[in-house]
C-alpha cells in the first residue's frame, strides 16, 4: 500500500517520463526510477502492533536521555508515524524553524508537537523536519481519539522524531538498535508504578 499523497508526486513522475520519453529519452529513465522511489519512500506496511509502548517511528535510535528517546529516520526508512499509546490528543502545535540535516540533533528545527494523554500520563511526539523534509503532514488535531499503533501522520524524506514518556516507564531500546513504527520501545515500570 501508499500512503495517499504519494499517488500525485508518482503519477507526475510517469507523466514526464511519457513526455521526455518522446522528446528525450534518456532522461524519461530519470523520471521513472523517482516514481520508483516515490512509491517506495511513500510505502505504508502493514503491522503487528506490539506489546506495551511501541515506537512512533522506523529508524535507528541515535540519543536517549531520561525519558527522551530519539530516532533518526533515513530516506530509506518508512516515514509514516503512528501514536506510541492509545489516548486522547490534547495538543498539535506546528513549530516553524530551521531544517538542517535530520543526522544532527540540533534546537530550533521545524517541528510538529503531537500531545496524546493516556491514562498513565502525557506521552510528546515530536515530528521533526530534515534538509530534505520540507513537508510534516499531520493526521490527527486536537480531541482527536487514537489507538496505539494508529497513523498520527508523515513526514517526507530524512527526518526526526522524539519520543518523551511520562514517569512510570523506561525504555527498553538502546542507542544504534533499529526500530519500526509498531514495534515495542517502553514498558511499565512496575518499580516506579509500585504494584
Amino acid at each position: 500500500m501508499i500512503e495517499r499523497s504519494g499517488y500525485g508526486i508518482i503519477i507526475a513522475c510517469l507523466l514526464l517520463a511519457a513526455i521526455t520519453h518522446l522528446t528525450f529519452p534518456p532522461l524519461s529513465l530519470f523520471f521513472i526510477i523517482a516514481a520508483l522511489f516515490t512509491a517506495y519512500f511513500f510505502r505504508d506496511p502493514y503491522r503487528e502492533i506490539g506489546e506495551g509502548v511501541v515506537s512512533p517511528a522506523d529508524g535507528r535510535i541515535d540519543y536517549i536521555k531520561g525519558r527522551r528517546l530519539e530516532i533518526f529516520m533515513s530516506p530509506f526508512d518508512c516515514h509514516i508515524n503512528r501514536s506510541p499509546a492509545s489516548g486522547r490528543v490534547v495538543s498539535v502545535k506546528f513549530i516553524e524553524g530551521s531544517t538542517p540535516p535530520a543526522f544532527l540533533r540540533k534546537s530550533g528545527v521545524r517541528t510538529n508537537e503531537i500531545l496524546i494523554e493516556s491514562e498513565d500520563g502525557i506521552f510528546r511526539v515530536l515530528q521533526m523536519a530534515g534538509i530534505f523534509a520540507r513537508r510534516i503532514v499531520s493526521y490527527v488535531k486536537e480531541g482527536d481519539v487514537v489507538e496505539k499503533g494508529d497513523k498520527i501522520g508523515m513526514i517526507r524524506f530524512g527526518s526526526r522524531v522524539v519520543l518523551e514518556i511520562p514517569e512510570g516507564y523506561r525504555f527498553v531500546r538502546n542507542v544504534g538498535e533499529k526500530v519500526k513504527a509498531g514495534e515495542t520501545v517502553a514498558l511499565k515500570d512496575e518499580s516506579i508504578q509500585g504494584s
